[in-house]
């Protein structure tokens, strides 16, 4: 009776025990966002959120899963209810905490990312008056200054028949009075904020390059050829600066803050040269997401000798999707050996729509599974 026993416990399949408490929740929520497994973390971070909903550690955990979610650039329902949820989760920490300092940067990126300037803007406000030493912030007012004033600063140049590369400055007119009546204090707010940025951290680059940006566009208001090269001049010595502190930074492994704006663009800025050329961005984005992004998705061929020896599983991969949505880079994070080969060329050969980031194509690092299943002749 008692071996009828012991062979009838073995029989029953053991079943995944599921987390008892809250920190238990977290803590398995962790191991699904570390695997990239967003969607599923929200699942846990939620559960755990629930038990305690006052722990903002626990709803910060959760809200930056659904921000991982959120693709910049990308116009769809859902991925603006990904935005909105994100931001709902960050709210919920600041009505616990009203000083955390996390939540309210997300809280701006998100809105950068969406192009909404005032509410980036004012919540940057927010964290240099309880933070002024937070360099983000300012750099990043400074990159919602350019991106205010660029769109209507290259149209009045058209529209005096003035290329991009050509010198200024702009004739005198109703095109570049409007332009100085409603966008100087736009450019000079965004030159102070970038010069808090610097006088905080003197080797931050992309706030040199945003300085050559606006002072090089900003010439452009000049009213004599003078003031126009002294501008120019200025802005030059910014992309020197600039190209000194790269190199630097290069060397000695620098890094960014939180949720820093992208890089100034390559190939923009008014006439005179010292252009500040950049790679376009990177964003994250989770495996689900670029799922339903894909175009081509063929599946893998399954190695006729990993077949016949019974191996089967899935093989995950870190993969970064250029900017032309074409794979650029693949490589195995974990899988059976024998089939991470076959894996790699199938992926190789996917391609996606493009990710928009600030309407420039931006390449995605993300994460996919490849599965490999025998199938019972």
């Amino acid at each position: 009776m008692r071996r009828n026993l012991v062979v009838l416990l073995l029989a029953v399949p053991l079943l995944a025990q599921e987390p008892m408490d809250a920190r238990g929740w977290l803590n398995q929520g962790v191991t699904e966002f570390k695997s990239g497994n967003y969607p599923q973390a929200v699942a846990d971070f939620q559960k755990a959120v629930d038990s305690e909903p006052s722990n903002t550690t626990f709803r910060l955990y959760l809200a930056t899963a659904w921000m991982q979610q959120f693709i910049p650039g990308v116009e769809t329902p859902e991925n603006r209810n990904i935005a909105a949820a994100a931001e709902r989760e960050f709210k919920k920490v600041l009505e616990v905490e009203p000083g955390n300092e996390t939540a309210m940067m997300y809280l701006a990126s998100l809105n950068l990312n969406q192009k909404k300037w005032d509410e980036a803007q004012s919540w940057y406000r927010k964290i240099v008056a309880a933070n002024p030493s937070n360099t983000t912030a300012w750099y990043s007012m400074g990159f919602i200054a350019w991106s205010r004033w660029y769109p209507p600063y290259a149209a009045a140049r058209r529209s005096v028949g003035l290329k991009l590369e050509d010198p200024g400055p702009l004739p005198a007119g109703a095109a570049k009075e409007q332009l100085r009546s409603k966008f100087s204090q736009v450019v000079e707010g965004g030159l102070h904020a970038l010069q808090q940025a610097l006088a905080i951290d003197p080797q931050y680059d992309d706030a040199m390059a945003y300085m050559n940006l606006l002072i090089r566009e900003r010439a452009d208001l000049r009213d004599n050829a003078a003031d126009y090269q002294r501008d120019i001049a200025e802005a030059n010595a910014w992309v020197d600066k600039a190209m000194a502190a790269k190199k630097a930074k290069a060397e000695h492994g620098a890094a960014m803050g939180i949720a820093a704006p992208p890089p100034p663009p390559s190939g923009q800025g008014g006439g005179g040269g010292g252009g500040y050329p950049e790679p376009r961005g990177r964003i994250r984005a989770s495996g689900e997401v670029m799922e339903r992004m894909a175009i081509r998705h063929d599946p893998p061929v399954y190695p006729a000798e990993a077949k016949k020896a019974g191996i089967s599983g899935s093989v995950m991969l870190s993969v970064v999707v250029g900017a032309d949505g074409a794979v650029k880079e693949v490589t195995v994070r974990e899988g059976p050996q024998a089939l991470a080969q076959a894996a790699i060329d199938a992926v190789r050969n996917w391609t996606y729509k493009v990710t928009m980031l600030n309407d420039e194509p931006v390449e995605v690092e993300t994460s996919v599974t490849v599965n490999f299943a025998l199938q019972e002749e």
